[in-house]
């Protein structure tokens, strides 16, 4: 019998609402361990929610723990080539390193720096991994149900003050390769629709079900043995050499 590879595991259902210092509703966190199902993981202190830096500070904390995590973040962790090759970046480093530069929304709120911001693309433009589900929208595409424009705008920073600060005891897939090593921690980009309606969720919100979904189907691939063919999608080569770049939501095939 296989044995799991990770030993926590960490879904969030993002939110890129008002400022990155506000408490919001949307942002719930969920973690699991390989005994115990997904419990949600309440913010420190006497507050009732998160914010968004909170989740990264409490992130970080998380990711320097011997025990290994995957953790997975329900926002786009980078934009669609056509982006990349208009503004000539040519890796998720430097993409990261200039969306902050132009959108610092670590500091301020996304519908303020949008007021004008010429550095941004068109609701048409896609990512691979986009057109490989049924229903992914596009990561320009403001303002209507079930977009991830603001959370994925809101959280890019965040993920850039990660790498920062941690290094390479954490592997953010698949920038960083397609397999990952066995001593390292995991960060994906997750889209809870693929998962929530394998689980049973009475009494949660649509947040709450989301981030539980996400941790649960995580573990439940671990523990079965299937991540790795999950890090592993059917890509042509041309195929993985965009996608190492615009990223992949973990779990499309």
């Amino acid at each position: 019998m296989n044995m799991p590879t990770f030993e926590h595991y960490i879904g969030i259902d993002y939110s890129g609402a008002r400022d990155p210092e506000a408490r919001l509703p949307g942002l719930r966190v969920y973690r699991a361990e390989r005994e115990t199902t997904a419990e949600e993981v309440t913010t420190p202190g006497p507050y009732r929610h998160w914010t968004r830096k909170g989740i990264a500070e409490w992130l970080i904390e998380q990711l320097q723990s011997k025990k290994r995590i995957i953790a997975g973040l329900d926002h786009a962790f980078s934009f669609p080539m056509s982006y990349m090759e208009r503004y000539g970046l040519e890796t998720w480093d430097a993409f990261l390193t200039d969306f902050r530069r132009h959108w610092p929304t670590h500091e301020q709120w996304v519908e303020t720096l949008r007021k004008g911001s010429p550095r941004t693309g068109e609701p048409i433009e896609y990512r691979l991994t986009d057109r490989w589900t049924s229903s992914a929208k596009s990561v320009f595409l403001f303002d209507v149900s079930g977009s991830v424009a603001k959370s994925t705008h809101a959280g890019l920073p965040w993920l850039l003050h990660i790498r920062e600060t941690l290094g390479d005891r954490v592997f953010f897939w698949p920038f960083d390769g397609w397999t990952p090593p066995a001593d390292k921690h995991v960060l994906a980009e997750i889209y809870p629709s693929i998962y929530r309606n394998r689980y049973r969720c009475e009494g949660l919100t649509g947040d709450q079900r989301d981030a539980y979904a996400a941790t649960m189907w995580l573990k439940e691939m671990d523990e079965r043995n299937a991540l790795f063919r999950f890090f592993d999608p059917p890509l042509a080569p041309n195929e993985k050499r965009i996608a190492a770049i615009e990223g992949w939501i973990l779990g499309v095939m």
